[in-house]
């Protein structure tokens, strides 16, 4: 199951063949159940490898046209869609949210406090302005989620059963805007639900679902048949699943389901996808904009999603967990290189990435005209494998 092409898109073929033997030697030590790889140079694939197994606990041997759960590589999806609605003059970045979800009006901010008996104690200040289209997609809402890290806001959102898969859109409005903020609006960077509450947003504007809309907007127009929220049963024997244990950490592995319609889809979270439909999206992106002749969005609002977002925002670095860590800013949907030093991959200023729980992982390195997809059902590992991949990938280019 493999493709090279090395020489004519810039890549040593010992290079490839050194990423694909270090992959495959933890797949043989069953630290992972299987990986599918692409890496695509100038719009062309040099390589794509299915290694190891689909489904470990069936024995069913990974394959480049596997469904993988790609968590919050949905996020760039929705963040698409957003900017889609934007360029029909539908919304406006800087539009309060609370016009289209007046359920966010007047959102109160958590204060962690000392109380008299010197305990932690919530209090709460109003903000000192609205949540606009720009903090959702940016990560600046002072929303939140109930995991990476904690804090007397986080234990409210996880008290509240925040991401019920068994929830309405409405639902989901209705409890996260009774919560309070975790930080001031426009202030600090912190993952969070926000991308779920753009979802929803997507949906109120447009009077469609959030399938429907995603679909007809960009799915189908850029040929990706394979990705949706949930897998339809004649495909269910191309799921990939994960070791029920990690055999690193021992940590039992959880993973949404996929085989039937969730009544809440997520879109901050909840897609499926294929290496090469996804790898349609990114080349869109990567062409800014366009693919094979369609036009998903313009030069300039791909720009504009691909570009920092927080320089100007002093503080927004500062928050519990920024997970783009060094040398990275974030654009509307997508982490965004800023130095060439300071993080611990190699790059290019100006390459864009983001990744999901499971172990999924893409990025897209304009200078170089490069863009990778990593696919993997191992949440665990998932920290480890988008930096060992990103490293061997750079280390096989001429």
């Amino acid at each position: 199951m493999s493709k090279h092409n090395a020489g004519a898109e810039g890549f040593s073929a010992t290079g490839l063949d050194t990423l694909t033997r270090r992959i495959q030697q933890d797949v043989d030590a069953k630290r992972i159940p299987g990986v599918v790889m692409l890496i695509a140079r100038d719009g062309k694939v040099a390589y794509e490898k299915a290694l190891g197994l689909q489904d470990p606990a069936q024995g069913t041997p990974m394959s480049l046209d596997t469904i993988f759960r790609i968590y919050s590589m949905t996020k760039p999806i929705v963040s698409v869609g957003t900017m889609m609605l934007v360029e029909q003059g539908r919304i406006l970045l800087s539009d309060p949210i609370s016009t289209y979800m007046p359920e966010f009006a007047r959102m109160q901010v958590g204060v962690e406090r000392l109380s008299a008996n010197g305990t932690p104690a919530l209090g709460l200040e109003p903000a000192r302005r609205d949540i606009t289209v720009q903090d959702l997609l940016r990560h600046t809402s002072g929303l939140t989620y109930g995991i990476f890290g904690d804090s007397l806001v986080k234990a409210e959102y996880r008290k509240a059963g925040i991401g019920n898969p068994r929830w309405s859109s409405d639902e989901f409005i209705q409890a996260i805007s009774q919560l309070p903020l975790l930080y001031q609006p426009g202030t600090v960077w912190e993952y969070s639900n926000a991308t779920d509450v753009l979802g929803i947003l997507l949906e109120r504007v447009s009077g469609m679902t959030l399938d429907r809309f995603l679909a007809q907007n960009i799915l189908e127009p850029l040929g990706m048949r394979d990705t949706g929220f949930w897998v339809e049963e004649s495909q269910h024997h191309r799921i990939a699943e994960g070791y029920p244990v990690d055999p690193v950490t021992g940590v039992e592995v959880r993973m949404n389901q996929p085989r039937r319609r969730p009544n809440f889809l997520s879109g901050g979270g909840g897609m499926m996808s294929t290496v090469h439909d996804y790898l349609r999206f990114a080349q869109m992106l990567a062409n800014e904009g366009e693919l094979d002749g369609v036009r998903i969005l313009s030069r300039a609002m791909v720009r504009l999603m691909t570009n920092d977002h927080l320089s100007e925002l002093p503080g927004a670095k500062a928050g519990q967990n920024y997970l783009p860590g060094p040398g990275y800013g974030f654009g509307l949907g997508v982490a965004v290189r800023t130095a060439s030093g300071m993080a611990i991959m190699p790059g290019s200023v100006g390459d864009y990435t983001w990744s999901g729980l499971a172990g999924t992982y893409f990025w897209i390195d304009p200078q170089e005209n490069l863009l990778a997809i990593f696919m993997m059902q191992a949440p665990e590992q998932r920290t480890h494998y988008r930096q060992l991949f990103r490293n061997l990938v750079y280390a096989a280019l001429n």
